[in-house]
């Protein structure tokens, strides 16, 4: 996937300016699709010549003004295109799993901190992935405004489907890890 259907996804959810969706990024797309500000802003730039977004200025009281990206007929038909190409299913590349392995060569409980410190990532992105969850589709703060017996809002549904793809691998990795770390510590420190 190239960053440019990632920005056309978020913008056909809300327009927004660059920062906006640099916000974005940090708070929810990028948990699976991960860009600096400067990527973005530069993307955003290219799309916007190539007549893949709209750019408007928005005046703003007490600040410059900013400019609202909106997604261009262009842009719809790209993404459309893309939704419709088969892409691979993704190979795994794990720079800790070859770590793991490459342990049997030197001090297998030597790569215990590792290991834990690779475990408290996942957890906290695990809570972070829970309370994103908890506020945007589950909680009281979620806005459920929709009648019991409506038809299901596409938008919502995916984007709490990815979520909880999300959160589901967290939990895959954690239980992992903790299988990798009762194994390691099974060969105790090595001999001096």
């Amino acid at each position: 996937m190239a960053l440019e259907h990632a920005i056309l996804v978020s913008l056909l959810e809300k327009p927004g300016s660059g920062y906006e969706l640099a916000r974005r990024f940090e708070r929810s797309i990028g948990y699976f699709w991960t860009a600096t500000h400067q990527q973005i802003y530069r993307v955003l730039k290219r799309m916007e010549t190539d007549g893949w977004v709209d750019a408007r200025d928005v005046p703003q009281q007490g600040r410059p003004d900013k400019k609202e990206y909106s997604v261009a007929d262009l842009g719809r038909a790209a993404l459309s295109s893309w939704l419709h190409d088969p892409i691979e299913p993704e190979s795994v590349r794990h720079d800790l799993a070859v770590k793991i392995r490459g342990a049997a060569f030197d001090d297998p409980a030597g790569l215990i901190q590792e290991v834990e410190r690779h475990r408290r990532a996942h957890r906290d992105r695990l809570a972070h992935y829970l309370a994103g969850q908890e506020r945007d589709f589950t909680g009281p703060e979620a806005d459920s405004g929709a009648a019991p017996d409506a038809p299901p809002d596409a938008e919502t549904e995916l984007q709490h489907v990815v979520l909880r793809g999300g959160i589901a691998y967290e939990r895959m990795m954690i239980g992992w890890l903790d299988d990798v770390l009762a194994t390691l510590a099974r060969f105790g420190p090595a001999a001096p």
